[in-house]
């Protein structure tokens, strides 16, 4: 065998080597990066296909949305729940075909209530698919669940990027036909995640694995209740604040630059991208400091220090003059980015940590209701902080502060039934 050979041949088992789970770990990031080249085609133009296709008012486009994210928040639970009963390859596919049949459906009407009630249908298996996919993760990667997740998320920036930049294009055209071949082309996306994820191995579940290494006979008592247990409500509860960063960024800091500052309109896009690709280049690298659950606990203290300063500067951004404000706007983008991906990381690591084997799904399941509820409720208030003023930011981050603090209190009193070093090897993973 050449020298050439051998090497390319060490460079791909490399390559291989740096993506846990195997390949159907490498499998499932390729489909969570079709997912989301399918969602920025969609949902960047998901309000203006409401509004130009199928003729819908403002006000019938803005309850429509919030409808839809009210009935997103039970796909979380509910994905869950059912991943605990049934094989969860057949669950993500069942969810695939549900959100390709939802979106399609849209092309058959232009009643309001129809497009009301498809749009709500799509949202629950859109809303359980982050909770799945992280539970696939959990049974696959093994003591790598963190850097899993670090590079899927990764990955699925670079495919949101790359289905807005499509959008765009279309957008660009704006004809009818263009924004029904944005909406056939995520339903096909979610065609083609499907078929792949028929390739995928159904990974064994925390119960499998213990009944699999014990002679004593399977337990008979009912598996554990996440709404009964309110440590793990009120680790959701926090959770659910710190999701926050989500609206401050999406929401509020457009409306910001506009509304209060100085600063162009034109740099809001900007520091879109700009979150993206710090995203895409830090993510990865970051996930060593959550490697474990206690080194997840001990990242709350500095993500408490990046949303106080990440708050302060937009409140500073307000204070005027064109170059102070997009000095600080700028800072508050890059902070607030960072508490981004920290946030993931201990999120991700102690959520799993926090779940009982025997009802795994059902616990991340209930704390999916974080980042869903956030999604619902986030957008109302990030628009009152804006009407609000300056002063509103440090009022939010002492908030965000104070819930840092809380959160690291409870984590550490659960801690001590849980891993304090390396992750369950029954419970492996966003």
């Amino acid at each position: 065998m050449s020298r050439s050979t051998r090497s390319t041949r060490s460079a791909r088992t490399a390559l291989r080597n740096r993506v846990p789970g195997g390949a159907d770990g490498r499998r499932m990031l390729v489909i969570g990066f079709i997912d989301k080249c399918g969602t920025g085609l969609w949902s960047t133009a998901m309000a203006l296909y409401f509004t130009y296709v199928t003729g819908l008012g403002l006000g019938q486009v803005g309850l429509l949305i919030a409808v839809s994210g009210a009935a997103g928040i039970a796909g979380a639970p509910l994905g869950g729940r059912l991943a605990d009963r049934f094989p969860l390859v057949r669950v993500i596919i069942c969810t695939q075909l549900l959100r390709a049949a939802a979106l399609l459906a849209l092309l058959t009407t232009d009643d309001y209530p129809l497009l009301v009630l498809f749009s709500a249908v799509g949202a629950l298996p859109d809303r359980a698919t982050n909770v799945l996919t992280k539970l696939y993760a959990a049974r696959i990667a093994g003591p790598d669940r963190i850097r899993y997740q670090a590079i899927n998320r990764t990955t699925s920036n670079i495919g949101w990027t790359l289905g807005g930049l499509g959008a765009a294009a279309a957008l660009a055209v704006g004809t009818t036909t263009a924004f029904h071949l944005l909406l056939v082309g995520d339903a096909l996306s979610y065609l083609v995640m499907a078929a792949l994820t028929l390739r995928c191995a159904e990974p064994p579940t925390p119960a499998s694995r213990i009944a699999a290494s014990s002679t004593d006979p399977a337990p008979t008592a009912k598996p554990s209740n996440p709404w009964r247990d309110r440590g793990f409500l009120g680790f959701t509860a926090a959770d659910s604040v710190f999701f926050l960063h989500d609206s401050i960024l999406q929401v509020a800091l457009p409306l910001w630059i506009v509304h209060a500052t100085d600063a162009p309109v034109g740099l809001a896009p900007l520091l879109m991208v700009a979150n993206s690709a710090l995203v895409v280049i830090f993510q990865v690298p970051l996930s060593r400091f959550g490697s474990t659950t206690e080194a997840a606990r001990r990242l709350l203290a500095p993500l408490a220090g990046l949303f106080a300063v990440g708050t302060l500067a937009l409140a500073v951004s307000a204070l005027g003059g064109r170059t102070l404000s997009i000095a600080a706007l700028i800072t508050a983008a890059v902070v607030l980015t960072f508490a981004e991906m920290i946030h993931t990381i201990a999120s991700w690591e102690i959520s799993v940590a926090l779940a009982p084997d025997d009802a795994q799904g059902a616990y991340l399941g209930v704390h999916g209701l974080a980042q869903s509820t956030q999604r619902f409720v986030g957008p109302l208030l990030m628009t009152g902080l804006v009407s609000a003023g300056p002063l509103a930011w440090p009022v939010l981050g002492a908030a965000l502060v104070a819930t840092s603090a809380a959160q690291n209190s409870l984590v550490r009193r659960r801690l001590p039934t849980t891993s304090l070093s390396v992750p369950k090897v029954t419970v492996s993973e966003h």
